[in-house]
């Protein structure tokens, strides 16, 4: 009987030290360095100890990782010069160099900037991955996919990359209760919508796609999307985010509401009062609405804005 008692009190013993030292193994692995990270070209990058000093290439991203609270001292901006409008006084109120404009990339700033992680986009117009060699000669570099996937997915991927694993989830958390309580206050309209970036005739007109980061953003609120039809994309590279359509092909759309990308309901004239658009669903029933200036690029300062103007526009 003593023998068995003994072994009863052992194991018992185990099992709670397991439960007791599972919570310290769990922070230490969260907290680990160096740890490998797995880039969008499917390459690993190995980051040796949690960035104090972010350099980001892509405005697109930068974002996201101020809004997880990561140390990013400098960054791209668009082509304009500018960052985007949404979060540029945080940027200004944290100190964040303005780099250099899309497509202007300098890699003496880079040297004097003395990063210790390099953010780098694989797509877009800010997309400087034709440097990595470069910048993996000044810095450990990684490389994220900020185009096709949603801000709260970067955001996540982000976290890994500098530590800030719980800052991120908190982040996105927070986020989801804001757009429950935003859902909660409006009506969605009958039918399906559309979201376009709407150029007119002689361009491509890009069509967000289901599962994309702006028609995600609308389902979240309770919208069902209409998908645009793969085979209309004239870009070589397919994309996850946008159909990028021609602009004939907009009227194969059968949506009874359109959401129009960088620009506010004002600037919806354009789209309602086009005659080959005369006869779309949207049109007929007069709601197309613009989605706001800030809306082409989704992060978590932009997909607020989205939020609150559609609480305005549908709430009840």
């Amino acid at each position: 009987m003593k023998v068995a008692d003994n072994r009863q009190l052992f194991a018992l013993f185990f099992a709670l030290s397991l439960m007791v030292l599972a919570p310290i193994s769990i922070a230490r692995a969260d907290e680990a360095w160096p740890r490998n990270f797995a880039n969008a070209d499917g390459s690993t990058t190995v980051i040796p100890k949690k960035p104090q000093r972010i350099f980001s290439t892509s405005v697109s991203t930068t974002g996201t990782l101020l809004a997880i609270g990561a140390p990013v001292v400098a960054s791209a901006s668009a082509a304009n010069g500018k960052f985007f409008a949404q979060w540029d006084t945080v940027a200004k109120e944290r100190g964040v160099e303005n780099a250099w404009p899309a497509g202007g990339m300098d890699l003496e700033t880079v040297y004097a900037t003395q990063p210790d992680l390099i953010v780098v986009a694989i797509s877009g117009a800010g997309s400087a991955k034709d440097q990595l060699t470069a910048f993996r000669q000044i810095a450990p570099t990684i490389l994220v996919d900020d185009g096709s996937e949603t801000w709260q997915a970067l955001a996540q991927t982000l976290g890994k990359a500098t530590g800030l694993e719980k800052e991120a989830a908190a982040t996105v958390s927070d986020f989801d209760a804001y757009v429950a309580a935003a859902k909660a206050k409006i009506k969605v309209p009958e039918g399906t919508a559309d979201i376009i970036s709407f150029n007119g005739a002689g361009q491509a007109n890009p069509i967000a796609r289901v599962g994309g980061p702006h028609a995600s953003l609308l389902a979240s609120l309770g919208f069902t999307i209409e998908d645009p039809n793969p085979a209309w994309h004239t870009q070589a590279a397919s994309r996850k985010d946008f159909v990028w359509a021609p602009y004939e092909n907009l009227i194969d759309l059968k949506s009874t509401v359109t959401f129009l990308l960088r620009v506010n309901d004002s600037g919806a004239a354009a789209f309602l009062n086009d005659p080959f658009l005369a006869n779309q669903p949207s049109v007929k029933s007069r709601q197309v609405y613009g989605l706001g200036v800030n809306s082409f690029r989704i992060d978590n300062y932009s997909a607020r804005q989205i939020v609150d103007d559609i609480v305005k526009k549908f709430g009840t």
